[in-house]
């Protein structure tokens, strides 16, 4: 039977559900307004960056008196545009997503029901800001008004992350103008705003895209002089001669060349001579594809740790070892993002009136078995204890019967057992005479 969809607010906060009565924090009714309304948003600078502004915003970022991560945030937006770049990232957040998760009590017993209430929309939104942190160094988000979703479990209805030029984590305060003094900002550390408020990576952590810049920029700037060495040693040169000292005949000569395009044919006079001149430059893939290559590897293994996972391998073990360093650092983002739900959503998902208390966010690396594994661990533990048939039935959705009886292997008797004997020592003695090499005196 399919359960009542239902929600009803009362006057005195509490929230009536299909999942239960839920009586809402006060703060809750009168929701303190939105800190990312006040915030005057200004539209970023695409300019053009090298190696010098990259060492003058990471300057300004590193100020004790006034820091300043606006500029250096403006290079780290022109390198997330790298492929290979978003390409790792992508990789390695894709890796800590795509795990299972479960709530546990105290006790360790799995709270399916409480589940409910993080297969939400706004849950992994929350977790993917999270995981940017890695890579700019913080991230600052607004949970969303409480709601309910479509089968009236009560949820957020959404998150925001607040704008990062607006953020100073140094000193916890948020602007509402670009160019302020931290000091004239908001402290998004206290209340009313802390109770809505989530806060990924360390105050002082400028983010795996500082080391990052240093390869983005220079192979930016060489596919441009790739671009350019192409366009102008890429197509030969054409060279008009003619004994016409007429500006007029010239200009028309001259137009006809550069009109000519792909369709190389022209109608010239008789006293015009046309010359294809080759390049003898050859060596611009050593100059710039490798240092393009470069590049990417050497972004592979700040990223991901190392290069195999994402680019071609040499071999099967070496591809192995390298796919265990980047477990490792998967197993260390999800370690980061079990620390900020325990001890930052859980506690403001209490105050604010859901009921997750004594519970615990937990990774579950039961399910994450590949089939062959799964097939083994399951015949290991059939082979050797009684299984309930229902987990079967439910697990894989069909029917499941009575388990069958082992067929028995009768033993064999002892005659039998010497004759086979017998035949295996004349089979034996038949293979070493034939193997056997004549001697000669």
């Amino acid at each position: 039977m399919a359960r009542k969809r239902y929600t009803q607010k009362t006057d005195d906060g509490l929230l009536h559900t299909p999942f239960g009565n839920f009586r809402l924090a006060k703060g809750d009714r009168k929701r303190v307004k939105k800190m990312v309304i006040d915030l005057q948003r200004a539209t970023d600078a695409l300019t053009r960056q090298d190696m010098q502004d990259w060492r003058t915003a990471w300057q300004m970022a590193i100020s004790v008196n006034s820091p300043n991560r606006q500029r250096l945030y403006d290079i780290y937006r022109d390198a997330l545009v790298d492929l290979h770049l978003s390409g790792c990232i992508e990789q390695r957040k894709g890796f800590v997503m795509s795990r299972s998760f479960k709530l546990v009590n105290a006790a360790g017993d799995e709270d399916k029901n409480a589940l409910h209430y993080f297969d939400q929309a706004w849950f992994k939104q929350l977790l993917k800001y999270a995981l940017d942190s890695i890579y700019w160094g913080h991230s600052l988000i607004e949970l969303g008004d409480i709601t309910t979703d479509g089968d009236g479990c009560v949820c957020y209805e959404g998150v925001t992350l607040l704008p990062r030029k607006h953020v100073i984590p140094e000193y916890g305060r948020v602007v509402t103008d670009l160019g302020q003094d931290w000091t004239t900002g908001i402290d998004y550390r206290r209340p009313p705003f802390s109770d809505w408020l989530i806060e990924a990576g360390q105050p002082d952590d400028l983010g795996l895209l500082l080391k990052a810049a240093t390869q983005t920029i220079p192979k930016k700037n060489t596919l441009a002089f790739w671009d350019t060495f192409s366009e102008i040693f890429g197509m030969p040169m054409r060279i008009a001669r003619t004994t016409s000292r007429d500006p007029r005949e010239q200009a028309k000569l001259m137009d006809m060349l550069n009109k000519a395009g792909t369709s190389l044919s022209m109608v010239a006079g008789m006293e015009t001579e046309i010359e294809f001149v080759e390049s003898g430059k050859s060596d611009s893939y050593n100059v710039y594809d490798k240092r393009i290559d470069r590049a990417n590897s050497e972004l592979s293994k700040l990223v991901i740790g190392q290069t195999m996972t994402i680019e071609d391998g040499s071999s099967l073990s070496q591809s192995q070892t390298h796919l265990e360093v980047f477990e490792n650092l998967v197993e260390s983002d999800r370690d980061m993002l079990r620390d900020i739900v325990n001890n930052q959503l859980l506690p403001r998902m209490i105050r604010h009136g859901f009921p997750v208390k004594g519970l615990r966010f937990e990774w579950d690396d039961a399910v994450d078995y590949t089939p062959e594994q799964q097939v083994a661990y399951e015949t290991m533990v059939a082979d050797r204890y009684e299984v309930d048939p229902e987990y079967f039935a439910e697990k894989y959705s069909m029917p499941v019967g009575e388990r069958r009886q082992p067929t028995a292997v009768m033993p064999q008797s002892e005659d039998k057992q010497d004759e086979e004997e017998d035949e295996n020592q004349q089979e034996k003695g038949k293979k070493k005479t034939r193997n056997a090499r004549p001697f000669f005196d």
